[in-house]
């Protein structure tokens, strides 16, 4: 894995929208920026120096999702007016009007081809329409509440969307039926994505948590509770390895997905973060949130270009091709019961696809970004304010059911990947005693630092009582006026 060198740095700020922000998207052409917001106006950012910013106007009400076509020469928006619209991204300012939701539409998103749209409505549907013919093709309807979110995966076979049910619904895109349903949530979910490799999909709500399935194995493997408020949007990086989410506890949080861990903490806005989204190569992520701003970041998350870095990973992240919708089990809805004791497993672990199977919390660090380590020897940098987020490994067992794999059983038949896996333990081992060796002197010194202030303590208060009696001695000698003692 590539190593870990700078922080995150902000590298523009764009002010325009006389509201809050509720989506972002980069151009795959890495040219454009563009945003959505409750002010009902789609904004295109030209990302090059000095270049003139594009307002669309069209919608009558709120715009609730945005994201360019893989060709960049379009770019789709949904809103709470029951519309989706196809603008092209020029000074004409040209759209097309979708409509076929009976209420407020919640997201939109291309296929990777780029030859139809997917979107998620308060009407509790899913649908399909056609770039090319401009027009509706089916719907998807087993939600029992609000849609809040749809994505396709990136071969296009699949569909995952959540809402307000509590649940997480797959689609096959050929039969049109629901595959399958995780339902293991504690509130709305408000936004559901594949990984970039197919292989695993996210989703996050009110409940402040992220959650990460394997598809392959229909085991949760991954679970997130880093943030103090609801988990609003987050968007994969595209070397699998990382994760950004946006809260309504103001704060953008980045995780390291292959070591399990919070790794920054960026405070840039006021109020709620409603979106966040890496660019195509990565090296790039938006924000935006209720304060009205657009903040565009540079990653700065290694030294190697990001080319490097994906043909590096490549392997490592997706070591099995994406599933099949004949691999995916169980068919039908599946409600997925932890154990009632956790397993405990080392925090490095790692599932087939590159993840490690980890649950972890994290406290909030104060300060504008803080480092945010769990179980890091020698943490302190020099503007880490907050103490690190302390994480545990978790993995989640089902309770009967199929496909009840152990996690070290599917590593794709690579026999060096068990090798490396265990010589990854090992090592983070060393590093977790190092780690308590150094906390257990720290806490011998403090113990005998507290020893040492409450005998001098007690030394004061002595003094303090035998010059109480001279003082008031001294005081009776002289003609009634006040002694003042400094």
């Amino acid at each position: 894995m590539a190593s870990v060198l700078e922080d995150p740095t902000l590298e523009r700020h764009f002010k325009g929208h006389k509201d809050a922000v509720t989506c972002t998207d980069f151009s795959p052409n890495r040219k454009q920026l563009a945003s959505g917001s409750v002010d009902k106006t789609l904004m295109i950012w030209n990302l090059a120096p000095k270049a003139r910013a594009f307002r669309f106007v069209g919608h009558q009400d709120a715009i609730t999702g945005v994201q360019f076509s893989p060709s960049s020469n379009l770019v789709a928006t949904s809103s709470k007016d029951r519309t989706v619209r196809l603008w092209t991204p020029s000074i004409k300012g040209e759209s097309t009007v979708f409509k076929a939701h009976t209420a407020a539409v919640r997201s939109v998103a291309f296929s990777h081809d780029g030859q139809r749209l997917v979107t998620a409505s308060d009407d509790k549907s899913v649908k399909v329409w056609s770039v090319h013919r401009q027009c509706f093709v089916n719907s998807l309807s087993q939600h029992t509440n609000w849609v809040r979110c749809a994505r396709f995966s990136p071969d296009g076979r699949l569909i995952a969307s959540c809402g307000d049910d509590r649940t997480v619904r797959l689609w096959d895109t050929s039969t049109k039926h629901c595959i399958n349903c995780f339902t293991d949530y504690g509130g709305s979910e408000m936004f559901v994505d594949f990984n970039p490799s197919g292989t695993c999909i996210a989703s996050s709500g009110a409940d402040s948590s992220l959650k990460i399935w394997d598809l392959r194995t229909n085991k949760l493997i991954q679970h997130y509770q880093v943030h103090s408020a609801g988990i609003n949007s987050f968007s994969f990086h595209p070397s699998n390895n990382y994760l950004i989410s946006g809260s309504s506890d103001s704060t953008v949080k980045i995780l390291d997905l292959l070591e399990g861990r919070l790794i920054y903490t960026l405070h840039g806005h006021k109020g709620a973060v409603i979106t966040v989204a890496f660019s195509r190569a990565g090296d790039l992520f938006a924000s935006g949130g209720a304060d009205g701003q657009v903040l565009m970041w540079r990653t700065n998350f290694d030294t190697k270009s990001y080319q490097e870095v994906l043909q590096q990973h490549s392997r490592r992240s997706t070591p099995d091709p994406p599933p099949h919708v004949t691999d995916i089990r169980p068919r039908g809805p599946h409600l997925h019961h932890p154990q009632p004791t956790a397993i405990q497993a080392a925090a490095n672990s790692h599932h087939s696809n590159g993840l490690p199977t980890h649950h972890i919390s994290g406290s909030r660090v104060d300060g504008w970004m803080g480092d945010e380590s769990a179980g890091r020897a020698g943490v302190t940098a020099g503007s880490q304010t907050g103490a690190g987020s302390r994480g545990r490994g978790r993995r989640e067992e089902e309770e009967g059911g199929r496909g009840q794999t152990h996690p070290l059983e599917v590593l794709s038949g690579h026999p060096s990947s068990l090798d490396s896996t265990l010589r990854h333990i090992v090592q983070q081992l060393d590093i977790l005693t190092q780690t308590v060796s150094v906390l257990e002197e720290r806490l011998t010194l403090t113990e005998d630092k507290l020893k040492e202030c409450l005998v001098y303590q007690s030394q004061i208060l002595r003094d303090v009582r035998s010059s109480g009696g001279s003082q008031r001695t001294e005081s009776e000698e002289t003609d009634g006026s006040p002694v003042q003692f400094t």
